[in-house]
């Protein structure tokens, strides 16, 4: 064996008997660091791996970049990160920044149940048992596997990175068994229902719902949306901005749409046009002023919005919507109406159409009847061309 490298065997191998190998070993490397007066080690799947990262681990100990675990803790690790992400130090595995709702969601996941689990531990004791073990509780407490899927995304982000830095040898986060997520349906109205809906609320709330159901906007887009974005002449909503929520939701942070499909120019139909043409005159506002904004300046806000509306669709006896189903609404409506999936992507902000496949295929009852009836045809006509050539009829 290479030196500074030993072979680590199952613990059922043969070989820890004396006779020949019969599991799959993996290869464990280390360097001395003779500044820090430690071993450095980390192990690999197989031999060429192990001498590659040894070769790289001299260099970096001669060079001073590569130094062994210290006794960092997984919350001091956690703080680190956290700020590098803030600060913009710390990209995401696309190399973009993080978007600061999900910056939001990652501390909030770490700080309410990964760092009360695991934080004392140092970055380097966490092994892959404790982080299964963590899972499989919090399946056993009840929680959706997508909740316990976004609650181990930032660890996994603290490790993948703590691995490219040397900083540990074993990511634990590698190779978990997690419950798959349930599908879900969220709630789509039909288009008898979405005009009651619309009609119940009060005329300062009609021109925003309706936009959610007839342009399907997402929510952080009608809070940013300006009279300038919006040509009523014309018949069209360019979304050029989204907002994000912010902690207290007052007053946000505007962005630039989550992808360039994001960005994306809306038909307003017949059946928005009025209610937006209402709203601007009843408003009195325009240019870069907000078009749904509890002021011209600023944002409304959408805990405040959905309690206003829950008050009225329970007085007219309705069943209640969320803004985000109401965007669903519209892509059942554009599909009912025969909208390819192409233009349902575009006017989703969509950034592939495999992600409108994903959320919306289920809406396509027999689409695959009715593409292979379209098929048949097709090969039904070019049969019948073939058979009446005159080359094939001699």
């Amino acid at each position: 064996m290479a030196a500074g490298i030993r072979t680590r065997h199952g613990a059922s191998c043969a070989s820890r008997n004396g006779k020949r190998c019969n599991c799959s070993p993996s290869y464990e490397a280390w360097v001395y660091s003779k500044r820090d007066g430690r071993k450095i080690r980390r192990t690999f799947k197989n031999l060429a791996e192990a001498k590659g990262w040894r070769a790289d681990a001299e260099a970096g100990v001669r060079k001073a970049t590569l130094r062994p675990a210290g006794n960092t803790t997984l919350t001091q690790a956690a703080e680190e990160w956290l700020k590098g992400v803030r600060d913009g130090t710390v990209r995401n595995r696309s190399g973009g920044l993080y978007k600061p709702s999900a910056i939001r969601g990652y501390e909030r996941s770490l700080r309410l149940r990964v760092l009360p689990e695991l934080g004392n531990l140092r970055l380097s004791d966490v092994r892959r048992r404790d982080v299964q073990g963590f899972a499989d509780r919090l399946y056993a407490e009840g929680l959706d596997p997508s909740t316990i899927k976004n609650t181990l995304n930032p660890l996994q982000s603290i490790y993948r990175r703590a691995v490219n830095r040397d900083e540990v040898a074993i990511n634990p986060t590698k190779d978990l068994e997690l419950p798959m997520a349930r599908g879900s349906r969220e709630r789509i109205a039909s288009p008898e229902e979405a005009v009651a809906l619309v009609e119940a609320l009060s005329e300062e709330d009609r021109a925003l719902w309706a936009t959610a159901f007839y342009a399907g906007l997402r929510r952080g887009e009608l809070r940013a949306l300006r009279w300038s974005d919006v040509d009523l002449k014309g018949k069209l909503i360019r979304v050029e901005r989204t907002l994000d929520d912010g902690e207290r939701e007052r007053r946000g942070e505007e962005l630039e749409p989550k992808t360039k499909a994001g960005r994306r120019r809306v038909s307003i139909l017949r059946a928005l046009h009025g209610y937006l043409a209402a709203h601007k005159l009843r408003s009195g506002r325009d240019g870069t002023e907000l078009v749904f904004g509890r002021t011209a300046a600023d944002p409304f806000i959408p805990s405040t919005v959905r309690r206003r509306a829950l008050a009225a669709w329970k007085q007219a006896g309705l069943e209640p919507i969320g803004l985000h189903e109401a965007r669903h609404t519209l892509a059942s409506t554009m599909i009912a109406a025969g909208a390819d999936l192409k233009s349902l992507s575009t006017a989703m902000g969509h950034s592939s159409i495999i992600i409108t496949l994903d959320r919306y295929g289920h809406l396509l009852p027999g689409s695959e009847q009715e593409l292979a009836a379209k098929v048949d045809a097709y090969l039904d006509r070019a049969a019948s061309r073939a058979r009446n050539a005159p080359e094939m009829r001699q």
